[in-house]
């Protein structure tokens, strides 16, 4: 079987919310690769962290749009 619901709740301590932050930004960034590779899908992803950096993701398609 699947496993159970999570509660989502926002992480109090900071140093544990960045560290999670990371790990969850480049799991996605990976889906978002994953999804434009596997279904030849145009995919755009922004991400801005609590601290305002930006990371991005984009086909090369998309690139000049962002």
């Amino acid at each position: 079987m699947g496993r159970g619901k999570v509660e989502l709740k926002r992480i109090d301590n900071k140093s544990s919310r960045q560290v999670t932050f990371a790990k969850r930004r480049n799991g996605l960034l990976k889906k978002a690769y994953e999804l434009s590779v596997l279904c030849d899908a145009e995919v755009a992803l922004i991400i801005f962290s609590t601290r305002g950096r930006l990371f991005e993701f984009s086909t090369s398609s998309w690139y000049h749009h962002i």
